[in-house]
């Protein structure tokens, strides 16, 4: 057979697709984030002590880690869903800004007034019932940056999976902020991590299987 018959038998059932735009992923993220705040503000789910809550420099620091850590984890799962771009140097600048943001935790906490017990302040009962709210409040994103994410093509796609995860986790917990009972830095940094982190670790098993040419 001919190189140009071979060549169109190959491709005369191929359609045009249209290229990816990481500002219209950024369009749909946004608008699914706005749909599950105005969801959960509207169940009336936020705690009912807010206006005590603005302040605390606790809530701030809570709202503000969590807000940073999402925009970063999940613009670098976006970009990197671009085949000639690499996760690997943003996930390392997240890194440290996940260092930063527990070395201003310990910031905060030093200005708590009177530390109490070690197992008072965990609160174990709330703190699983806390982890479970904030996986599932994660569910959204992990969905439409799945969904998002597959119609590119990553070549590193256990860095992106773990962006997307890690963005992920951090934004099922900065929607939970607005419901979270505890100010305390410690319990915080405690249960917020173990929270983030099976959402994490969970989501990257299954986005790295998914991403894939």
């Amino acid at each position: 057979m001919r190189t140009e018959a071979f060549v169109e038998a190959l491709s005369h059932d191929l359609k045009p697709i249209r290229p990816r735009s990481a500002l219209c992923d950024a369009i749909i993220l946004c608008v699914v984030g706005a749909l599950e705040l105005a969801a959960f503000f509207g169940a009336g789910l936020m705690r009912p002590d807010m206006h005590h809550a603005l302040n605390m420099p606790s809530f701030w620091w809570k709202i503000a880690s969590m807000g940073v850590i999402t925009v970063s984890g999940v613009t670098i799962a976006v970009w990197s869903a671009d085949p000639t771009r690499s996760p690997r140097a943003g996930l390392r600048w997240l890194a440290i800004c996940i260092a930063v943001i527990f070395a201003t935790g310990w910031l905060v906490d030093s200005m708590h007034d009177g530390f109490g017990e070690l197992l008072k302040r965990l609160d174990w009962t709330m703190g699983i019932q806390c982890t479970w709210k904030m996986v599932a409040l994660s569910v959204p994103l992990v969905v439409a940056l799945s969904i998002l994410i597959r119609r590119g093509a990553p070549t590193d796609r256990f860095g992106t999976s773990l962006a997307a995860a890690l963005g992920s986790a951090a934004w099922g917990a900065f929607v939970f902020v607005f419901a979270c009972p505890s100010d305390d830095a410690l319990y915080i940094a405690v249960w917020y991590t173990v929270g983030c982190g099976i959402v994490t670790l969970i989501g990257r098993s299954i986005l790295a299987r998914l991403f894939h040419w």
